[in-house]
């Protein structure tokens, strides 16, 4: 006869027990739902701090900036067009301060943002493996028992068949 869970369960101390139920439990609800995809619905400024951070850190970015700074450079230097900012560049250090200024906010806001999904992915990843620690400890426990049973169930047998052959050897004795 296999054992149920409430034999085995005891073992586990009240803390590990409530907890193992309420992972199963969570698992249950986010099972076939999709309310762990939609977690975070975005906000508009999360978008837009996103689209800016995704754009400015593309390679993409860097290269029409650098082309756009070197025409800047180049233009004015040459004097091929009147010069409207020369060298130090005092114009062109204004424009790059002011873009600096405002996409460092929108950076640090999308940066924010993926650290609070990443912590709540470790936390999940670390109820995960509490909960996978639990399940083997509950399999290791069935293990366990399945074994004493067996083993009693092997001394039995061992005992039933050393007395069928002590009868036996009885019975030959008597017989000769």
């Amino acid at each position: 006869m296999m054992p149920g869970r409430a034999d085995i369960t005891h073992v586990l101390d009240e803390t590990e027990q409530r907890l193992l139920d309420e992972l199963r439990s969570l698992r249950r609800g986010l099972r076939g739902s999709q309310a762990h995809r939609n977690l975070h619905q975005l906000t508009p400024g999360q978008r837009i701090a996103d689209a800016v951070a995704a754009m400015m850190g593309s390679w993409k970015f860097i290269i029409i900036q650098s082309a756009i700074l070197l025409v800047w450079i180049v233009l004015n230097i040459t004097a091929y067009v009147e010069k409207w900012d020369p060298y130090p560049f005092i114009l062109l250090n204004l424009a790059l301060s002011f873009q600096a200024a405002y996409a460092a906010p929108f950076i640090m806001m999308s940066q924010n943002r993926q650290q609070d999904i990443d912590r709540q992915a470790a936390e999940h990843d670390y109820q995960v493996n509490i909960k996978a620690e639990l399940e083997i400890e509950l399999l290791h426990q069935k293990i366990d028992e399945l074994r004493e049973k067996e083993v009693l169930n092997l001394s039995d047998s061992v005992k039933q068949l050393t007395e069928l052959l002590r009868q036996s050897v009885l019975q030959h004795r008597a017989a000769t």
